[in-house]
C-alpha cells in the first residue's frame, strides 16, 4: 500500500468513527428508570426509582406499622412469581378480587357491574396477565374508587391498564397518595355520585376523607354498601365495628362515631360488603349499623 492509499483508508476510517461518535451522542443509552417498589407491609407502590424509598410514610403513621423485619420492599413483577387474585362473584353484579396467599393487609377489592360502566372499590396490589384477563372478560373497569390510603396500593397501575380509568378519592386524603398521577381526581364535599345508582360517601373517621360506596340499585333492588373497613364487620357477624387505628387497637372517639352514622343515615342498605373474606352483611346491614354505634359508645362513655 501507497502512502496516498494509507492515507485515503486512514481519513475513511477516521470519518467513520467520527459519524459513530456523533450517532451515539445524538442517541444516548436510554438510562434505568428505576423500579416501582411496593411496600411489603401495606402494598403501596411508589414511583419508579433505582433505588427504594428510605420508609412508607403510611407504614410510619400511628393507625399502620411497619412490620416486625422492618421496612421490606418488593416489585409487581416479584409478587406475581408467588402470588395470584382469586375472583368471586359474592352476589349478582359484584365480585370480589383477593390475593393468594396473603399480601400486605389482604384486604379485598370488588369490581361492581352496572349498565353505566364497571367500577372498581378499593384495589389489591398484585396486577397480573390473568387478573387483566378475567377484568376485561367481565367488561373492564370505567372507574376507580377506593376507601382509604391502606387500600390504594397500585391504584395508578390498575388505571393504566384500564384505558386511564379515572381513580375518586377525597381531598382529604390528598398528602396520603404516594404516587401521584392524572388519571387521580380528588373531590371535595359530603357526596359524589359516580352514576345514577353509585355514590361515594365522605364518613371520615379512620381517615378525615374515608369514603364509602352506596349502590341505590343492585339486581334485586335492594341497598348494598360497600364499606372498606369501616364500619369493619366483627367477628360475630351481627355486629360491626369503628377504629381509628385496627392493628394497633386505637379507638374512635364519639364526635366521630357519631359523624359516621349521621353521613349514613340518609341511605337505605340491606348488605354490607366488608373489606376481608367473610365479612358479608346479608340482611338488616343499616340496622346492625345503628345499634352496634349505640353499643360502642355505650363502651367508651
Amino acid at each position: 500500500m501507497n502512502r496516498r492509499d494509507f492515507l485515503g483508508t486512514a481519513t475513511v476510517g477516521l470519518t467513520g468513527a467520527l459519524v459513530a461518535l456523533a450517532d451515539s451522542s445524538a442517541q444516548p443509552e436510554p438510562q434505568d428508570r428505576g423500579t416501582a417498589w411496593l411496600c411489603v407491609t401495606c402494598g403501596t407502590q411508589f414511583p419508579s426509582a433505582v433505588h427504594p424509598p428510605p420508609a412508607c410514610p403510611i407504614c410510619q403513621d400511628s393507625r399502620q406499622y411497619v412490620g416486625w423485619n422492618g421496612q421490606q420492599w418488593t416489585t409487581l413483577d416479584e409478587l406475581s412469581k408467588t402470588h395470584e387474585n382469586e375472583i368471586t362473584e359474592e352476589e349478582p353484579g359484584v365480585f370480589s378480587i383477593h390475593t393468594k396467599p396473603n399480601f400486605a393487609i389482604s384486604q379485598r377489592a370488588f369490581l361492581v357491574k352496572t349498565t353505566e360502566g364497571n367500577v372498581l372499590w378499593d384495589c389489591v396490589a398484585l396486577l397480573d396477565e390473568k387478573t387483566k384477563a378475567e377484568i376485561r372478560r367481565l367488561g373492564g373497569i370505567s372507574a376507580i374508587a377506593i376507601s382509604h390510603p391502606h387500600f390504594y396500593t397500585t391504584m395508578v397501575e390498575w388505571s393504566r391498564v384500564f384505558e386511564d380509568a379515572p381513580i375518586h378519592l377525597h381531598e382529604l386524603n390528598r398528602q396520603w397518595v404516594m404516587h401521584p398521577d392524572p388519571s387521580i381526581r380528588f373531590w371535595s364535599g359530603e357526596v359524589k355520585r359516580l352514576t345514577p345508582n353509585l355514590t361515594l360517601i365522605k364518613t371520615g373517621g379512620h381517615f378525615d376523607g374515608f369514603q364509602v360506596m352506596h349502590w341505590s340499585r343492585s339486581r334485586d333492588g335492594n341497598g348494598v354498601l360497600l364499606a372498606g373497613d369501616q364500619p369493619d364487620v366483627c367477628m360475630d357477624r351481627n355486629w360491626v365495628t369503628f377504629m381509628y387505628s385496627y392493628p394497633n387497637y386505637i379507638p374512635l372517639n364519639r364526635a366521630a362515631i357519631q359523624g359516621i352514622v349521621a353521613a349514613l343515615n340518609p341511605y337505605s342498605f340491606e348488605r354490607l360488603h366488608g373489606a376481608f373474606i367473610g365479612q358479608f352483611l346479608t340482611k338488616n346491614a343499616k340496622e346492625i349499623v345503628s345499634r352496634s354505634a349505640e353499643r360502642y359508645l355505650a363502651a367508651i362513655s
